[in-house]
């Protein structure tokens, strides 16, 4: 299952890392694909609610778009 959230302040490469980091730390393993100009943080697999609290707590503020 994909889980796609949009993070509208995630602007740079610096909020990408930040935002990728805080995913490994909570979810080691699942694989994070970012686009950057889109402003979308895609999971594969993983737990979606931990996923957009760690978001959060990495200071931004993801909505969570679709799950396929």
């Amino acid at each position: 299952m994909t889980t796609t959230f949009l993070v509208p302040d995630m602007t740079c490469g610096h909020c990408e890392k930040a935002v990728k980091q805080a995913l490994d730390a909570v979810l080691p393993g699942v694989p994070v694909a970012v686009d950057l100009a889109q402003h979308r943080v895609s999971l594969e697999g993983g737990n979606a609610t931990v996923a957009e609290a760690a978001i959060r707590d990495a200071g931004y503020t993801p909505q969570k778009l679709a799950n396929a």
